[in-house]
């Protein structure tokens, strides 16, 4: 059922910061198990990505009395690792780029942590405010290069907990951000376009079904064959479907269960989508 207060900017806003700051995460316990693992020569990497959260006013409605939350996604191009997913800018962490961004956010340059949010965050304790503020800046630097998206326009709601890839052997730590203005985003390569769904599409269960994935025979290297999963299945504006699911729909949905008790509607068998997973979802488009 829809919350009955999703179009209260201030109220939703409250919520999250409230919600995101006393859930239970696992940066700090993740970011070392990493490390160790480093120390061993496995191969393990770590990401930060920021899930993008923008109340979009509408200019038609009566002052403050129009607009909606969306996410703002990205959708991956055909060039690099799991081409055609929407996913949540962000990318590797890099150490020596990440920590000099890390410290000017912590000092307050540019005011992304703040407010109830950085209450919230300081409570922690050092070390997981240590390991959020380097992943937020992680995040940041990846949705600058990836969108074009300004620091000084991301105003930081929490964090969510890690999700693990063991396809790809990475584990994403997960920001959740408000974008405060409205802007033009300039994606990259890495970037086919943006698409934006309404929070409102999250509470509607026909948007709901079941995604199912098959390995082609070119593929040797994945022991199963053939997986099925929840998907959210989203009309864009230029009228093509787009399709979440996997990690980005896990990031989501986890936000969703923290900040309004969410859990998913029973998916219906007849909207299956099927797909076939070819070799180059792992690596892109190398040849192009």
């Amino acid at each position: 059922m829809q919350p009955s207060i999703l179009d209260q900017k201030e109220k939703i806003l409250n919520l999250i910061i409230e919600k995101l700051g006393n859930s239970s995460i696992d940066f700090s316990e993740k970011f070392e198990s990493i490390k160790k693992k480093r120390k061993k020569n496995e191969t393990w990497h770590a990401a930060g990505i920021l899930l993008i959260i923008h109340y979009k006013e509408n200019p038609d409605a009566a002052v403050g009395n129009g607009g909606e939350f969306v996410f703002q996604l990205i959708k991956r191009s055909a060039d690099v690792p799991q081409g055609g997913d929407l996913s949540c800018p962000g990318g590797m962490l890099e150490l020596s780029k990440d920590r000099i961004l890390c410290n000017l956010i912590s000092c307050g340059l540019p005011l992304i942590l703040k407010g109830e949010a950085l209450k919230h965050t300081q409570k922690r304790g050092k070390a997981a405010f240590r390991d959020i503020s380097l992943f937020l800046a992680n995040a940041l630097r990846e949705s600058w290069e990836e969108v074009r998206l300004s620091p000084f326009n991301v105003t930081f709601l929490g964090p969510l907990p890690c999700y693990d890839l063991t396809l790809f052997t990475k584990t994403i730590f997960p920001v959740a951000g408000l974008v405060k203005k409205e802007i033009n985003f300039h994606p990259n390569g890495e970037v086919d376009k943006i698409v934006e769904i309404p929070l409102k599409a999250f509470f509607r269960e026909e948007n709901y079904g079941i995604y199912s994935l098959e390995a082609s025979d070119e593929l040797d290297e994945v022991e199963e064959r053939r997986w099925d999963f929840p998907c959210l299945i989203h009309q864009d504006h230029d009228g093509k479907e787009e399709i979440l699911w996997g990690a980005t729909f896990a990031i989501v949905t986890s936000f969703l269960k923290i900040v309004f008790d969410f859990e998913l509607p029973h998916m219906k068998p007849k909207k299956v989508i099927k797909r076939i997973l070819l070799p180059d979802y792992l690596t892109g488009n190398v040849s192009s």
